[in-house]
């Protein structure tokens, strides 16, 4: 195969993954664009293989199947609701991938100061995304605690662990390639320290970034060995995911600085805090009159000719998207309008709750972003939050010196009338309490959401 060749082949390639990343933009295309991307991926290695020569590698063929054999069953038998961290665990074997791919240059040692340089530096990104990876798919998976640890002096362990790493890269350009060895285990331990301090309410915001890192790390390792098209998709997964991570810091009122240096993490019983959410708890409940009862919320379903529903983390641990769709074709079925109010960060990575949506076939229409929704609370005539909490709380407004202040959040305390179906009264991950919870309109269904949901469902005709 000659080189302009192969140069187009890996640009039809490219151009093929960048049509299915703006597909999956859009719930209507997202099937489309992800077959898209994945069978772009599977030209892209069977092009490499060609390219190369690669053909008579038993091994080679051995570990395709086995990967092609786990990936299936692993695809088949993970349920939705274990989704985010198998996304974290994937970042991390994609950082994996492209460190060994730049531990394999090093280990060749016939290449030049640039080649050796983007080997030591995809060999650390690789590294610190494969371990901070896992640390986040534990924390996902409350293998670990999710709540955030911050060693004494960690940001100087931070800054130390980067210098030392910098400087073992140096000596490996100049010196021996063993000094990769000492690039590769600062890098895994700098992963660890790098994640741990992230709390679980921020880790959307951290797997994307990971996501970033590994398409980085891919397309530096692709540098390395002198291979365009691992440079391109590369830098295409580390652009799209570093522009989805800035775009859920905004969401949040957040910088990404202030997220991994644990500055949003700081405890939620400040002076100021608790005096503000003392606050927020009592307006919340002002001038309500009696407490509604359940009877009061089966006859508002009933007459209901608008309703929000909020879904949030809690809906998917209960899988209960599929009742949340029943209850709201019946209300739709009982001339009510329905929307559902998407909050950026609800769940565990981004496009948490659309996704479940989509699931149970919710159009993508009725599916609300959150400045768009936010207006309509107040003339709606009853919210039901579906197991979210910190991305509903009002004390986001008020509570100064907590996680969550200056987050925007769902307006849901102003709707008339709410129906709060969570676990219990706990604060969310970020440890804040939720004024909601004591509002004289609002009816909380302790418990199972799927349980509670469906009491709802069965007050409504039909």
């Amino acid at each position: 195969m000659s080189q302009t060749l192969y140069l187009a082949l890996c640009g039809v390639c490219t151009v093929a993954v960048l049509i299915g990343i703006n597909c999956m933009s859009k719930v209507k295309s997202a099937v489309f664009g992800n077959a898209l991307s994945a069978l772009a991926v599977l030209a892209a290695m069977v092009l490499t293989l060609v390219r190369y020569g690669v053909y008579s590698s038993a091994a080679l063929y051995a570990s395709l199947a086995l990967g092609l054999v786990v990936g299936v069953v692993y695809a088949r038998r993970t349920e939705m609701i274990a989704m985010p961290q198998v996304v974290a665990l994937l970042n991390g074997l994609g950082g994996a991938a492209s460190a060994l791919v730049a531990g394999a240059s090093v280990i060749n040692g016939t290449h030049g100061v640039f080649e050796n340089a983007t080997s030591g530096i995809a060999l650390a990104i690789g590294a610190l995304t494969l371990t901070g990876s896992l640390i986040a798919a534990g924390k996902l998976a409350r293998v670990i605690d999710s709540k955030p640890k911050v060693l004494p002096a960690h940001g100087l362990i931070t800054v130390l662990l980067t210098v030392l790493t910098a400087a073992a890269i140096v000596l490996q350009v100049l010196g021996s390639g063993l000094w990769a060895v000492a690039v590769a285990v600062l890098a895994l331990v700098g992963g660890v320290i790098f994640v741990m301090r992230v709390g679980g309410a921020d880790m959307p915001i951290t797997i994307s970034l990971l996501n970033s890192l590994s398409g980085v790390a891919g397309g530096i390792a692709g540098m390395a060995v002198n291979e365009p098209l691992l440079v391109a998709v590369g830098g295409i997964v580390g652009a799209s995911g570093l522009i989805l991570t800035q775009d859920m810091c905004k969401a949040m009122n957040r910088s990404l600085g202030a997220i991994l240096t644990g500055k949003t993490t700081v405890a939620a019983g400040t002076a100021s805090g608790a005096g503000a959410m003392a606050a927020a708890a009592a307006s919340s409940g002002a001038a309500q009159g009696k407490k509604v009862s359940f009877d009061d919320i089966a006859a508002k379903l009933r007459s209901a000719k608008k309703v929000i529903i909020v879904p949030g983390y809690g809906m998917a641990l209960s899988q209960a998207q599929k009742e949340v769709a029943d209850f709201a074709a019946k209300l739709e079925k009982n001339g009510a309008e329905v929307k559902f109010a998407i909050h950026p960060v609800a769940g565990r990575m981004p496009g948490h709750m659309s996704v479940l949506l989509a699931e149970v076939d919710i159009p993508y229409e009725k599916l609300c972003m959150m400045d768009d929704i936010n207006p309509e609370f107040a003339s709606c005539d009853i919210a039901v939050v579906v197991g979210a909490n910190d991305v509903t709380n009002p004390a986001a407004n008020t509570a100064e010196g907590t996680p969550i202040y200056g987050m925007p959040v769902l307006r849901v305390a102003e709707a008339p009338v709410t129906v709060i179906c969570n676990f219990d009264t706990k604060p969310g991950y970020a440890g804040v309490p939720n004024p909601m919870y004591s509002a004289n309109n609002a009816l909380l269904l302790l418990g199972d959401a799927k349980v509670s949901v469906a009491k709802l469902s069965a007050c409504i005709p039909g």
